[in-house]
């Protein structure tokens, strides 16, 4: 037993870090290294990674067969990040740094055959479990560090090389703890081109950037219909840039989830992530899941926006998966070894045609579709989705004197000044966005006068709206009233939600299926 070394690492669970023990013996035998504890193929193949970075200093390696064991055991290990720990094990048994040094220490990270340590991904979930566990110092590459370094209370040792750890084990030379990085640094992944894309741009559609302002005050959902050409994607963009920078809180959400699929380098997430996934995406790369379930692009747009273009292309199936997580904010993966949950609040922004051709409505193409062909097109897109969205946009090509003229209307810094004010109303009034009120307390939330009551009960009876409709028409009506300063919600703010619910998308073909 006195040839037994032990440090620790970290495995993810879905998106939870758990501490590994990783344990390194060395017994008599012919040469190599067995890994225990439910490894994959690529933490095999580590021990070759890890005996070449060790020649690499100089330092040999005792004769006879190296066991390294990973526990707890029914947890799968995957991925390179357990290099850099086997390697300290191997280290500490051979009596190369002292062992209690080694011990005391978290290792994650890949090695190179000359012993230089890359970053991996996984880090920050890692780093919040070991610092649940009492580990109170982590090893990482100093492409992790960042990301390490926003866990209060962990001492991050950001190192470039296996030579690095050696040393300072040793006590020959320290390496310098990472600093915390400074409160909105970071950026958002995949959002942050977006902030550049001005909403002033957008020639014409003043009703269409309209409802992008009311989206981004109140995180409601929003589907853009009209021709291709009409400027759909380009409003889609432009929304990221009139959400705020996230809150620290938020920020730690987003970034776990970001960090299971790559090394956050640049820090914490602190724009609103912004995922455009291509209609092919299958359901559990959209969704999440797998043998090993991981986040999927409705987790990774958590806190931001998710841009489904296209979106009459998308499998039906894919679609309808998006049900639950659009209500609950989050989805829930069961598998034989357990379930595990992931965040997913998110604001829907969805574009698509109003036919196959795309024509259909247009003032100067005529349509080529049948009437059997527009049906089934719109057959995609159940109703159920769709009264999960709250507001329908139809964007019409812009006319030729609009595109000559000088870009007017809101900007996105304008409209983003508003949209905060409106969200920062919301917060004081239930601490959470309209969007997200509990069913139960949104009459409570409204505050309609009595003109809109009664506008409402007109609406609901002419257009035959499911209590669904008439609890997000409220919600958008209240958004409505926030962005315009408005204690009470008037006649006119449900009218205009209401609009939105009822629209149809075309005024020369057939609507999509209904929405109440």
């Amino acid at each position: 037993m006195g040839m037994i070394a032990r440090v620790v690492s970290g495995a993810v669970e879905g998106i939870r870090g758990v501490p590994v023990d990783v344990e390194a013996a060395i017994a008599n035998g012919l040469p190599g290294t067995t890994i225990l504890g439910l490894p994959t193929t690529a933490v095999r193949e580590g021990g070759g990674r890890v005996r070449s970075a060790i020649r690499a200093l100089g330092l040999s390696i005792p004769k006879g067969r190296l066991t390294v064991n990973l526990s707890p055991g029914h947890i799968r290990k995957e991925g390179p990040l357990y290099d850099l720990p086997i390697a300290a094990a191997i280290l500490a048994v051979a009596g190369h740094v002292p062992r209690d040094a080694a011990r005391r220490t978290a290792f994650a990270g890949e090695l190179t055959l000359d012993g230089r340590v890359r970053g991996v991904r996984g880090v920050l979930p890692i780093a919040l479990g070991l610092k649940r566990a009492g580990i109170a110092t982590l090893f990482v590459p100093d492409a992790n560090a960042a990301e390490a370094a926003a866990v209060p209370g962990l001492e991050v040792l950001p190192v470039g090389r296996l030579e690095d750890v050696v040393r300072h084990l040793r006590g020959e030379s320290a390496v310098a703890p990472a600093s915390p990085p400074d409160a909105g640094t970071g950026a958002g992944a995949g959002a942050s081109a977006t902030w550049g894309e001005d909403l002033a741009d957008v020639r014409g559609q003043a009703s269409a950037k309209r409802a992008v302002e009311i989206a981004a005050a109140g995180a409601h959902n929003l589907l853009f219909v009209g021709p291709p050409g009409s400027g759909k994607t380009m409003l889609a963009r432009r929304l990221p840039g009139l959400l705020p920078p996230l809150s620290p809180d938020e920020s730690l959400e987003a970034s776990v989830v970001h960090a299971t699929h790559r090394p956050l380098e640049g820090g914490l997430v602190a724009a609103p992530p912004f995922r455009a996934p291509h209609h092919t995406v299958s359901a559990v790369g959209l969704v999440g899941g797998g043998p090993d379930p991981r986040p999927g692009e409705v987790s990774l747009a958590h806190r931001g926006v998710l841009f489904l273009d296209e979106l009459a292309e998308f499998s039906r199936h894919t679609l309808e998966i998006l049900r639950q997580p659009i209500e609950a904010g989050e989805v829930t993966i069961a598998r034989r070894r357990g379930s595990l949950t992931f965040p997913a609040r998110f604001l829907l922004v969805a574009a698509t045609n109003p036919c196959p051709c795309g024509d259909l409505g247009h003032p100067a193409r005529p349509c080529r579709c049948t009437p059997a062909q527009v049906q089934r097109y719109h057959a995609r897109l159940s109703g159920p989705l769709l009264d999960r969205i709250d507001l329908h946009v139809e964007v019409r090509p812009a006319e030729r004197t609009d595109l000559r003229a000088i870009p007017e209307g809101p900007s996105s810094r304008e409209a983003r000044e508003r949209v905060v004010r409106a969200r920062e109303a919301q917060r004081r009034r239930f601490g959470r966005l309209n969007s997200e009120i509990p069913p139960g307390r949104v009459a409570e939330a409204v505050l309609a006068t009595d003109g809109a009551v009664a506008f409402l009960g007109r609406a609901r009876e002419k257009h035959a709206l499911s209590e669904r409709a008439v609890d997000r028409v409220l919600r958008v009506a209240r958004t409505i009233a926030d962005l315009g300063g408005d204690d009470r919600v008037s006649a006119d703010a449900v009218a205009e939600a209401v609009g939105y619910r009822v629209r149809t998308i075309a005024a020369a073909g057939p609507a999509l299926p209904p929405r109440a």
